[in-house]
């Protein structure tokens, strides 16, 4: 539960901050374009954000 919700929460705010940075955001000279890849990597990295759905899902037989 806790690595679903914090790498949504993350992905949320990178998002967030991506829009106040606008196009400067995706350059390599502000970090906001960094962080915008790093949280892509945790939704997808131990296993994607619908699997761990799937898995809380059955744990808890929701």
């Amino acid at each position: 539960m806790a690595k679903l919700y914090c790498s949504e929460l993350c992905q949320k705010v990178a998002y967030d901050c991506m829009q106040i940075f606008g196009g400067f955001g995706y350059t390599t000279e502000y970090p906001a374009g960094r962080f915008w890849r790093d949280v892509r990597l945790h939704t997808i990295g131990a296993g994607t954000s619908e699997v761990m759905k799937e898995i809380l899902a059955k744990e808890y037989k929701i």
